[in-house]
């Protein structure tokens, strides 16, 4: 079909409404079309006119003259072409634009989606037709970055898995998002959001000199469009509207996970505060994708740009409140963006020299306190194990200083060891790892808690020998650990559990039991005490 055929198909204004199409060889300016066609796609209609303008849309920008399609007026138009293709491209993405909640509180059923997926495949066919031709030479880099923010945010939104998506919508965003890469030179999508790591270069006041900056800007490498994409969600990222639209956190984590160090901090105005308000979301499924969010720019962020205006702080105490959660997933993931938080904000105990004064209790006591608290009380399983697994990496960033907590760690360790864990036996595992780590950092106090560590070491030498339901690897993990505890105290008591142990009767014991425990007879030293 000729150029002109399709125009007077799209009927795109009153010179195309006769039934004589315009000749082809006098074209309308590209401006002008492209006015008339952004407000035919954002008016009302319905699924069959919808579907038919944008496979419309998409033949015009498959065989229209490259040349015509990104041509702009003498008078200084550079801008004004880029700003009619960002809204008929805007306009395409709305005719696949997801519906809003009525409200912020609840989510809308999966039925309400079921228009958007065959829309989005009809979509992205068309945008894939524009960045083709842009692509292939014949469209300018100015227009090209100004239209990939909003297709890039597009395509990510229906790569999800979700109810608005499907396996044909989500093939057809992930061709989209590749030619986007394609049209653009970019290797990835760090590439694409980064570009060469240059910082964007500010607009000119002046349009007259548009088409030069772009030339030099193709010279100097590929600009990265973030600040662009974060120009597109910034609208909707506000504490009133972001849970409105389901797709709008998705696209935001996606993006500010492919931001690394040192690329963030320019940033880190813009990507903090929508983290922030995904982790104080009540949703455990939000708190959990802020989480990982603060996580991220805790990473790849300089301790100094943190520190800076109270954002660490601020950071920390966002996360601390969630220490009282019941929810296993969150606790682990605030366990763990803990542990880096706090090196940002202070030295770690186990960093500081001797002193002579009292050392002062600091935000890794008020953590593991808190910790410790939560775990003596605990009776829910997976609880347990998460707070087992993340116990071994506090105390060993408070090395000595844990003796501040030993009384209430004693009886968080006697606990754990007394309750079995099958089939894996973590808790129990990573218990034992604790007590190796307090013997080893606290020594000279825990003389005076050997008797009550010894029985229960005891004990669960007897109980795991005797327990067929654990793995034969499982159990040996258990006693090897458990034989190197028992090692570790002799050392700490000067010997005294050597005696002890040589008074055992060889008749109540496996031999088993009694293997591990002539293995304490062994060089202390060797173990790790000093």
């Amino acid at each position: 079909m000729e150029l002109s055929a399709l125009l007077h198909e799209l009927h795109l204004g009153p010179a195309y409404s006769s039934e004589t199409p315009r000749p082809s060889a006098s074209p309308p300016p590209i401006t002008e079309l492209l006015s008339v066609l952004r407000e035919k796609l954002i008016g009302p209609s319905s699924d069959s006119e919808t579907s038919s303008l944008v496979s419309r849309v998409e033949r015009l920008f498959q065989m229209a003259d490259p040349h015509w399609l990104f041509l702009a007026n003498q008078d200084g138009g550079w801008a004004e072409l880029r700003a009619e293709y960002v809204s008929v491209v805007c306009a395409l993405i709305g005719c696949a634009a997801l519906p809003l909640c009525d409200d912020d509180c609840s989510s809308l059923p999966a039925a309400a989606y079921q228009s958007v997926p065959s829309r989005a495949v009809a979509v992205s066919s068309a945008l894939a037709a524009l960045l083709r031709t842009l692509g292939n030479g014949g469209g300018q880099s100015g227009v090209l970055h100004a239209v990939a923010p909003p297709v890039c945010v597009f395509a990510i939104t229906h790569l999800q898995v979700q109810p608005w998506s499907s396996s044909s919508s989500r093939a057809a965003a992930h061709s989209l998002q590749e030619e986007l890469l394609r049209a653009g030179g970019w290797r990835d999508s760090p590439h694409l959001l980064l570009g060469d790591g240059r910082q964007e270069e500010q607009q000119q006041e002046e349009e007259q000199q548009e088409e030069q900056q772009e030339k030099q800007q193709e010279e100097q490498g590929r600009k990265g469009i973030l600040g662009g994409v974060l120009d597109v969600l910034q609208p909707q990222l506000t504490k009133d509207s972001w849970q409105r639209c389901e797709s709008v956190k998705l696209v935001f984590a996606w993006t500010l996970l492919q931001v690394t160090r040192p690329s963030l901090s320019p940033h880190l105005s813009r990507l903090l505060p929508p983290s922030l308000l995904l982790n104080d979301h009540y949703r455990p499924e939000n708190c959990m994708l802020g989480v990982r969010c603060l996580h991220h720019i805790v990473l790849n962020t300089t301790a100094a740009d943190l520190r800076q205006f109270n954002r660490a702080e601020v950071v920390y105490q966002a996360l601390f409140k969630h220490l009282y959660s019941t929810e296993p997933a969150v606790i682990q993931l605030v366990l763990s963006c803990l542990l880096d938080v706090l090196l940002v904000l202070e030295t770690p105990p186990s960093s500081l020299g001797p002193s002579s004064s009292r050392r002062k209790s600091c935000r890794h006591d008020d953590v593991l306190r808190l910790v410790l608290t939560h775990m003596e009380a605990e009776n829910k399983v997976a609880l347990r194990r998460v707070y087992a697994a993340a116990l071994p990496p506090y105390v060993d960033r408070m090395g000595v200083a844990v003796c501040r907590h030993l009384r209430r760690l004693q009886r968080v360790l006697l606990g754990y060891l007394e309750v079995s864990d099958p089939p894996e036996e973590t808790s129990r595992l990573k218990i034992l790892q604790v007590l190796q780590k307090t013997c080893r950092a606290a020594w000279p106090r825990m003389e005076s808690r050997v008797d009550m560590l010894l029985c229960c070491l005891l004990k669960l030498l007897v109980s795991v020998s005797s327990d067929r339901q654990l793995s034969e690897t499982v159990r040996q993990m258990l006693m090897d650990q458990t034989s190197l505890c028992l090692k570790l105290l002799d050392g700490c008591c000067h010997g005294d559990i050597q005696r002890v142990l040589q008074q055992v009767d060889s008749s109540c014991c496996s031999p088993e039991v009694l293997r591990c425990l002539a293995t304490v007879s062994g060089d202390v030293t060797a173990a790790g005490v000093s």
